[in-house]
């Protein structure tokens, strides 16, 4: 049987361990919930980065396509306008 001396070195010795392992909880929730903040953050800034790069390779595809246009239609002016300046010179 505890004396009244040994209950309360017992109990002011699980106090501290009790508070400490609380206070450790409380940290490890802590650290859980940033943990979990974190990779869905990660989680979103992968999908916007997968998204941006499917877009810049769309935009790069693009421009290529308008640039081949544009030679196409470049060369079909200067063309033209041969053939305007030939007819100018043989009128």
């Amino acid at each position: 049987m505890l004396t009244l001396t040994q209950a309360q070195l017992y109990i002011s010795a699980t106090m501290p361990e009790q508070s400490a392992r609380k206070e450790l909880e409380a940290d490890l929730k802590r650290l859980e919930k940033t943990l979990s903040e974190l990779l869905l953050t990660y989680n979103h800034m992968r999908e916007e980065n997968r998204s941006l790069r499917q877009r810049q390779d769309n935009l790069i595809a693009e421009r290529a396509n308008l640039l081949q246009k544009n030679e196409q239609v470049r060369s079909r002016v200067e063309a033209m306008v041969g053939r305007l300046k030939a007819m100018e010179h043989g009128a």
